[in-house]
């Protein structure tokens, strides 16, 4: 892979010999999770590269095998869950480079009612003092997609407007809204349009288009159609608002999304100015957290950055996903997997994430 992020070397190319990095994998499935990817690229060029498990492992929440079990690749897709919001903010951040938002001007003015103390610079580090979360599936569970969102946009303060740190998947819906209206489209329209379409990131977005190469997550008893969720978002809440939503949904292969890392790596062109990637990567203050905070993504977290601490910055996903990017040590790590299949609250995950970027500081 060279400097330029179009020039990731994609899948279809001839499969590495096994190494470190396949073992590491391979000692994780499927006990942590029944499929998982990962990428690891040094001063951009891809250094290790492996892809183990099933995508399908599963049909239920008491482990019973599936009869149809396709091999996990390095162009399978995985549910992204939280990863989702680096997408988002490259939407807000491009748009406030064409002055059509602004970080610190009130919410309220695309979003009239709206607390004016709320701010997109304070949904993207969650100092907003919004609730962590609304299961809006279950407080109406009869209404459409667009009631329910109105619903959230009406929730109120809660906590200390400013800090400290508390983590809201409301805050980051409302920040995608506030794209919607400052964009003029659906984000993932916006998503398409200035980020995925942009790179050439053909697998990369929301309600993808080719079920048979997704993994599956959770076995949901709600859910129509029989086994685990495949092919669709597994957030409750982006679920309940149809898919798409500011702090999840979006679907993509490791090689699209280590695309993506090395554009905001090497300063975000074509999609971002290199001042807004600045901004974006740097410390904004918010207190109370195990990390530092940027817009819309976390530094030095220890959940995922396990030896490449100080100024690796990234997010994870529930579902078992992660994208870490060290820029002091010219490195981009991707991992995705679907600890969440069949059930939730599996052992093991964060330990992965650390003995992944453990291989990446030594490749480093």
């Amino acid at each position: 892979m060279s400097d330029r992020p179009g020039r990731v070397q994609r899948r279809g190319e001839p499969a590495r010999p096994p190494d470190r990095l396949g073992a590491i994998l391979d000692d994780a499935v499927p006990r942590v999770c029944s499929a998982a990817v990962a990428l690891i690229a040094v001063d951009g060029a891809v250094a290790a590269a492996a892809a183990t498990g099933e995508l399908v492992r599963y049909t239920d929440a008491d482990g019973t095998l599936a009869a149809d079990r396709p091999t996990a690749r390095r162009d399978s897709i995985f549910d992204l869950a939280s990863v989702s919001k680096l997408f988002t903010t490259a939407v807000l951040l491009s748009l406030a480079d064409e002055g059509r938002i602004a970080l610190d001007e009130p919410a309220a003015a695309w979003i009239p009612g709206l607390d004016r103390r709320i701010t997109l610079r304070r949904l993207l580090t969650h100092t907003a003092g919004l609730t962590p979360t609304r299961r809006i599936d279950l407080e109406l569970p009869a209404a459409d997609p667009a009631e329910r969102l109105a619903a959230l946009l009406n929730t109120p303060i809660t906590h200390p407007v400013g800090g400290p740190y508390l983590y809201s998947d409301v805050g980051m819906i409302m920040a995608g809204r506030l794209a919607e209206l400052a964009g003029g489209a659906p984000l993932d329209v916006l998503v398409r349009s200035r980020v995925t379409g942009v790179l050439g990131l053909a697998d990369t977005g929301y309600r993808p288009d080719a079920p048979a190469r997704v993994a599956a997550t959770e076995w949901k008893r709600e859910r129509p159609g029989p086994g685990c969720v495949r092919g669709e978002v597994h957030d409750e809440t982006a679920y309940a608002l149809g898919g798409v939503a500011g702090h999840a949904g979006v679907f993509a292969t490791a090689d699209d999304l280590l695309v993506f890392g090395e554009t905001l790596r090497l300063g975000g062109g074509p999609v971002l100015r290199p001042e807004s990637v600045a901004e974006m990567v740097r410390d904004q203050g918010a207190e109370g957290a195990a990390f530092r905070h940027g817009l819309g993504l976390r530094i030095g977290d220890p959940a995922i950055a396990g030896p490449l601490r100080g100024g690796a910055y990234g997010h994870s996903g529930f579902t078992g996903t992660s994208l870490l990017i060290d820029p002091a040590r010219r490195v981009t790590v991707v991992l995705l997997t679907n600890a969440v299949h069949p059930v939730r609250g599996r052992d093991g995950i964060r330990e992965l994430r650390h003995a992944v970027a453990a291989e990446a500081l030594r490749l480093a």
